[in-house]
């Protein structure tokens, strides 16, 4: 099951509310903590997929419960959205430099706050797969995204750049059956118009340049593919 799990830690009853309304409408599952305390609870058991968090909380504050969490490698990298009555630039800074993804000030639009939400889960998103995509270094094969270069036993080899993409795509999408359809869209782009044998020959070639590849391009058939480090 997808991970949809967003917790609110905000002591006003009406503003949680009212948040995790607008992120159900949403498809996520939110789960509202009251204070700092139950927020550090709560995800003593779960790691959800972003937190949204007050600052001006009784007891414990944002900023501490930040610090806490900020210091465990379980939560460390749980994206982090302030929410506060304050607007003065020192705290806005201060939360930024303690790791906030990023900060919105009450009053808030809902719709502003979702889109914020939904831009920072892609992005992280995108930073968890190009880190997956780097630790693909087993059989000698290293792909460097900077330099949007491909290596082989320390061998440069010459990829177009849709072949990149694709491989790229792949490393990305580990264990995931990726259909001909899915491929041109993402790698392709949205309104590419071309035939799904495109696909097919684009993955030949990377077996022709790879050819250790193969054993990790796997066929799945009238779908089409899917890539395992198995």
């Amino acid at each position: 099951m997808i991970n949809k799990q967003i917790i609110i830690i905000e002591d006003d009853n009406d503003i949680a509310n009212l948040i995790a309304h607008y992120l159900r409408k949403e498809g996520f599952r939110p789960v509202i903590a009251h204070d700092g305390e139950e927020g550090l609870l709560q995800l003593q058991s779960t790691s959800p997929i972003a937190i949204i968090l007050d600052i001006m909380l009784p007891g414990t504050n944002g900023y501490e419960v930040m610090k806490q969490l900020k210091r465990k490698d379980t939560t460390s990298g749980i994206p982090i959205i302030l929410l506060t009555a304050k607007s003065d630039e020192i705290d806005r800074v201060l939360g930024l430099e303690l790791g906030a993804d990023d900060y919105i000030t009450k009053p808030f639009s809902p719709g502003e706050m979702i889109a914020r939400i939904k831009a920072i889960i892609r992005r992280t998103d995108r930073e968890e797969h190009t880190e997956k995509a780097k630790k693909f270094v087993n059989d000698k094969l290293e792909i460097d995204d900077l330099k949007h270069e491909v290596k082989y036993n320390d061998q440069i080899i010459i990829f177009t750049s849709k072949e990149y993409n694709l491989l790229k795509y792949f490393l990305e999408h580990k264990d995931i059956a990726l259909s001909r359809d899915v491929l041109l869209q993402e790698v392709w782009g949205y309104n590419y118009f071309g035939i799904t044998r495109t696909v097919d020959v684009h993955v030949s070639k990377l077996r022709k340049k790879l050819p250790h590849l193969s054993k990790h391009i796997k066929n799945i058939k009238d779908i089409g593919y899917r890539f395992s480090d198995e």
